[in-house]
Formats: structure tokens, sequence, C-alpha cells
């Protein structure tokens, strides 16, 4: 049985000769394993912080974008706190973006160079592209969209990034209504103000729907609020700001209300999905499919599709489940089960229109 280093450092002085092979072989095997090219743990860990200083970087340069992008100045306090990083930290990564010929520093503000600055579109186009593949081609859930942009952005390439922008279809805004540099860092024009400066009363629409801080973010989420959605706004206060939303009375403190964008409509227009929803039908009830909610997305909304459950299609609650979900309709002759939270979805023709 081979003795462990711990059990043959406590031995006494004076080791068997076979005792000696085996810690000669025992370390031998650990200096390999640590100073083995490529593979090796130093190799590794070097790597590992060299992909570290990378995106600490990249993140850099997308911080810096996004503040000429909005016309703020930068600055190293200022990046060491969006990055959460010490202000020594950041000095090192601002030193080496200068070395790099990325930035320069004139009297303490952070300028890009246009390298620079093509180089930090580029990972903001790459962000932006990941969350619109997510939103309209995988079912993952939005609340994720932000953390998996934030990991993939720093993998894909620039080719990769055209790549992914042809198979979308080269959109112009991500799912949360903000615009997709071109591969020449170009930006479409954004305009708007947020909903807890809007007066009231008003109608608007949202064009933009802030994922940061992720509170807030899952908030509005949580109220159902979506991009290319239409408020009615009946009072605004120091203390709240009131909205109608598809029928549905809404209240948002003002600094939750200040993380949606929204863009003033000239007189009241119909909502995106006013009307009742498949979810309200009880068994024996029926109603005609108006359209499904924008917030159905990717494969879950061709999956009602592929299930019949197209405008102007007939539906009918038939019986829902003791525990109250799902509930079973039928469409053309056909049974299928949707639980509540897809019902929701799904908006019905007003009852007078409908028959």
């Amino acid at each position: 049985m081979l003795l462990t280093l711990a059990q043959l450092s406590a031995r006494p002085a004076g080791y068997h000769p076979a005792e000696m092979l085996v810690v000669g072989a025992l370390l031998l095997v650990a200096g390999v394993w640590a100073l083995w090219p490529r593979v090796g743990l130093l190799a590794r860990r070097r790597r590992f912080h060299r992909a570290d200083d990378r995106v600490l970087a990249e993140d850099a340069l997308k911080c810096l974008c996004k503040l000429d992008l909005e016309r703020q100045p930068a600055s190293l306090s200022g990046i060491a706190g969006t990055l959460e990083i010490p202000l020594n930290r950041a000095a090192e990564v601002i030193a080496d973006l200068e070395e790099r010929r990325l930035l320069v520093s004139r009297e303490g503000r952070l300028e890009l160079t246009p390298e620079g600055r093509r180089y930090g579109m580029n990972i903001i186009r790459a962000h932006r592209l990941w969350e619109r593949h997510l939103a309209d081609q995988t079912g993952v859930d939005q609340k994720e969209w932000h953390d998996q942009a934030e990991r993939q952005e720093h993998r894909l390439t620039p080719e990769e990034t055209d790549a992914l922008a042809a198979s979308l279809g080269y959109p112009t805004y991500d799912p949360h209504g903000d615009p997709i540099p071109t591969p020449e860092g170009q930006v479409a024009p954004t305009g708007g103000c947020s909903l807890d400066a809007v007066e009231a009363p008003g109608t608007v629409r949202i064009t933009h729907l802030e994922d940061e801080p992720e509170a807030v973010f899952a908030q509005l989420l949580a109220e159902g609020l979506f991009v290319g959605q239409v408020l009615h706004v009946t009072e605004r206060s120091p203390t709240r700001v009131s909205f109608q939303a598809d029928g549905v009375d809404h209240r948002l403190a003002p600094v939750v209300a200040a993380n949606l964008t929204v863009r003033p409509l000239a007189a009241k227009v119909e909502e995106t999905g006013a009307g009742p929803t498949l979810d309200t039908l009880q068994p024996g009830e029926s109603g005609v499919i108006r359209k499904i909610s924008p917030q159905c997305r990717g494969p879950e909304r061709q999956r009602l599709l592929d299930l019949g459950l197209l405008p102007g299609t007939r539906i009918r609650a038939e019986l829902r489940s003791p525990s109250g979900d799902p509930t079973a309709y039928r469409v053309r002759d056909t049974l299928i089960a949707l639980r509540r939270p897809q019902a929701r979805l799904i908006y019905l023709e007003p009852p007078a229109r409908a028959a």
C-alpha cells in the first residue's frame, strides 16, 4: 500500500529505498503537472489572468463607448465604479489601453481613439445581437438575456458577430429597444423621454426597457411591460406614476418609471393587446383569437402558431384541471392544453366583435 506524502514526512529519517522512489515519483508528477507547457497548472493560471485582463479591458471600452454615445464625460473613478473594481486596478486597465493606443487621457478625461471606439462598439454589437438571438431563436427567459450576453460578448469574434447578424436578418434594435451598432460602429438615433417625465394625461409608446439594475428590470417584467406597448398615463406625482396598459392599471415609483423610455403619441391609439385574454374563458365559453402578444417570442410563439392559434380562429375552453391549471381548449376539432401564463399571451376579440 502506497504511503501519502504527509505520512512519509512524519516518519523518522532513514527512508527505505522503495519509499524514496515513491516520493521522487510523486514530486516528479507534481512538477510536471504544474510546469507542463499549455496544459500545466501555471500555464492555465496565466491564461486565466490574461482572459480576466482582456474581459476587464473590453468592459472598460464598452463603458467608454456608452458614455460617448450619451455624450457624458469619462473618468478613471467612473470606470472603477462601473466595473466595480479598485481604483488602482482600474488605473492598470486604463494604462494598458493607453499603451495599446485604444484611448488617450487628456486633463483627467478619457477619450477613445478611433480604433478603441471600433473595438468597444463591436463588443456592444455582439452583446445586443446575442440578446436578439436569445429573444427570437431560443426559449431562454428574458431575465437571463443580459447575463448570458455579458459572457458571450467576449467570446464572439468580429467575423462570428457578422455571421450572427446575417442569420438574424440584420436587426437594428435589440429586444430591450437599444440600437445595434453596424460593423462600422454607427448606431440608429434614439429619442423619447423617461416615463416619469410624461405629463398626465398622455399617451405614449414604450421604446426601451433598461435592463439594469436587475431588481428594477425584474419589476418591469413582473408588470408585463414590453417594447412597443402603448401606455395611457393617468397620473404623475412625486411618489408614483399611474398608467393603463392593455386595459390593466399600473402604478410605479418614479425611480422605477425612469427605467422606461417612451415616445409620446399624438393621439390615443389602440393598445397592442387590448381586450380579453384566453385565460378569462370559462369551460364552455368560446372566443375568437385576435393576436398573440409580442411578449411571446421564439420557439414558444412558433409552437402556439403550429397548434393552430392563428388570428381569426375560434377557440373554446372545454375543461379545466381540478387544480385550476392547465385548461384544455378546442381548436379546429383538436384539444390542446395550455397553462395560465401561456393563455394570458393570447388576446381575444371583444365579445361583440367575436359574435
